[in-house]
């Protein structure tokens, strides 16, 4: 199982992608924008720089991990001989729904159908397609080069041949693949995201800035990141998405999201991406902050 194909050439997409090729995969990018194919590349290459200046990796390692990547605009012709697929596109349902019919038709019936979802159901996904035994999710870490875990999500009707399949590829990836349960927000994100939304309600509640919170997390948690960092490093919107299908799928007030953070997505203030979320992220910050994310 050497061919593999991503959908979406965005943060986790492209991720995904370098991560595959440098460990020898061939690796079909697709995304229906050609200019989100140029970045996503260039995002890689940019990553395989930095790399290369700590000497974790050789020139003719970059060299190679680039040319394991063709992109494609087409997704039937990207996917024509992967015998696994990984669907990274946005955090929508509908969206996932139709990529996964689509892909249902146009791949092999022997090909695996992986999604990088951070909170659908992986059944509620696998049930629009004619292989539901053949559906998964492989919930990567962001960044994806960097971060170990790969989140294994069994869906009701996923087959054991099809999980053992996944493991035995994340491990090859140098991952730690962690069977989860189908619910919403699987174990990640449903420990995750209720913190970072405790963190904006705190901020909202005028309780401490936004320093402050992050700080007392840092340094008396021992966390890596605040997590209204951590929030605008994700995307906001992707957070408000993410506790959305929490709150839908289990009926618990204690998922609903703060409405500071609601507001800040209609305003457009994102975080990293935007340019704007709880830090100020000028093209300069922004660099500096994703440098740090690959310091180790």
């Amino acid at each position: 199982m050497k061919n593999i194909a991503v959908i979406g050439a965005g943060t986790m997409g492209n991720g995904i992608a370098h991560t595959f090729a440098q460990f020898d995969y061939q690796v079909q990018l697709i995304d229906i924008s050609e200019a989100s194919l140029k970045r996503g590349i260039a995002t890689i290459t940019k990553n395989l720089d930095r790399m290369l200046a700590k000497e974790k990796i050789t020139q003719a390692d970059k060299q190679r991990t680039l040319d394991n990547i063709t992109t494609h605009t087409n997704l039937q012709k990207g996917v024509e001989n992967s015998s696994l697929v990984i669907e990274a596109a946005t955090e929508n349902l509908d969206l996932k729904l139709k990529i996964f019919r689509d892909l249902d038709s146009f791949c092999s019936k022997d090909t695996l159908l992986a999604s990088n979802t951070s909170s659908i159901s992986i059944t509620q996904i696998a049930a629009v397609t004619s292989r539901p035994e053949k559906v998964i999710g492989m919930h990567f870490m962001n960044p994806v080069p960097i971060m170990k875990l790969v989140e294994i999500i069994k869906g009701y009707n996923t087959s054991q041949e099809t999980y053992n399949t996944v493991k035995e590829i994340s491990e090859k990836l140098n991952k730690v693949p962690v069977e989860v349960n189908d619910y919403p927000g699987f174990v990640a994100n449903r420990i995750l995201m209720p913190m970072i939304n405790e963190a904006v309600e705190t901020l909202y509640n005028n309780v401490a800035g936004v320093q402050e919170i992050d700080t007392v997390m840092k340094l008396g948690m021992a966390h890596p990141m605040g997590p209204l960092q951590l929030a605008d490093f994700i995307g906001l919107d992707v957070c408000l998405s993410i506790l959305n299908v929490m709150h839908d799928g289990f009926k618990n007030p204690k998922y609903a999201p703060c409405p500071l953070l609601v507001n800040m997505v209609r305003a457009g203030k994102l975080g990293c991406k935007s340019g704007e979320g709880f830090y100020d992220y000028s093209e300069s910050r922004r660099a500096e902050t994703v440098a740090k994310m690959f310091k180790n």
